[in-house]
C-alpha cells in the first residue's frame, strides 16, 4: 500500500488542483448561481462521477489508447466541446419565466448530474491526466499498483467533491440574492450560456 509520505503529499498537491478554479469549477459554480446549490453540489456530484469513470479507464489501460490515438483524442475533445457549446446556447435561448423572488430551479438536480458525467467523461484532458499523474505516486515495491491506482483515484474524487461543493454553495447563495434582482433575471440566462460556451471552445482548442 501507499506509504503515508507519499499519500500526503499527493493530497497537498490535488488540494492545489482541485481549489484552483478551472472548467469543472466553473460549470458547477454557473449552475448553483443559476439553478441553486441543490443544482450546483448535483453537478460536483456529476463531475465527481465521471472522476470515477477516468480513474477505471487509466487503471484498465483506456486512457492510454486516447493517449496514443490522434483520431480517437480529437473524436472525444470535440464531442465534449460541442456537448457543452449545446448547453450553452439552450441556456442563453432558454426563454422559461423565472420569479424573481425565487422561481423553480431552471433544471433538476438529477438531469444536472447527467450532464455533468457526460461533460467530464468527453473530457479527453483529464483522462490523459489522470493516466499521467496518477502513476507517479505507485511505487510498485510497495504491493498492488491496482490498488494504489484506485486508492489514488479515490482520493482525487473525494477531494474534488469537496471543492465543487464549497463552490457550490458559495455560488448558490450568492444566486440566491442576485436572482431578486430583475436585470439578473433577465440576463443570467445568458451569462450562463457564455460561459458554457467559453469552456466548450476551451475544450475544442487544447491540444494533446
Amino acid at each position: 500500500m501507499i506509504d503515508h509520505a507519499t499519500l500526503i503529499t499527493y493530497i497537498l498537491i490535488v488540494l492545489g488542483f482541485v481549489f484552483i478554479p478551472g472548467p469543472a469549477t466553473l460549470l458547477t459554480m454557473a449552475r448553483a448561481a443559476s439553478s441553486g446549490t441543490r443544482v450546483g453540489i448535483a453537478t460536483g456530484a456529476g463531475i465527481a462521477a465521471g472522476d470515477v469513470v477516468h480513474t477505471t479507464m487509466a487503471i484498465v489501460g483506456l486512457s492510454a489508447i486516447i493517449a496514443t490515438s490522434a483520431l480517437l483524442f480529437s473524436v472525444v475533445k470535440y464531442a465534449g466541446a460541442g456537448f457543452l457549446i449545446y448547453l450553452g446556447i439552450r441556456a442563453m435561448l432558454d426563454k422559461t419565466p423565472l420569479e424573481v423572488n425565487g422561481g423553480a430551479p431552471a433544471i433538476s438536480a438529477a438531469r444536472a448530474f447527467r450532464q455533468a458525467v457526460l461533460t467530464e467523461v468527453l473530457n479527453p484532458k483529464t483522462a490523459l491526466f489522470f493516466l499521467a499523474f496518477l502513476p507517479q505516486f505507485v511505487r510498485p515495491e510497495h504491493g498492488s499498483t491496482t490498488l494504489q491506482l484506485a486508492l489514488l483515484g479515490a482520493v482525487f474524487v473525494l477531494l474534488g467533491l469537496v471543492s465543487t461543493v464549497v463552490f457550490a454553495v458559495g455560488a448558490g447563495r450568492l444566486g440566491n440574492l442576485l436572482r431578486r434582482h430583475p436585470a439578473v433575471v433577465k440576463w443570467q440566462g445568458k451569462v450562463v450560456g457564455t460561459i458554457y460556451c467559453a469552456i466548450g471552445v476551451r475544450l475544442a482548442l487544447q491540444e494533446r
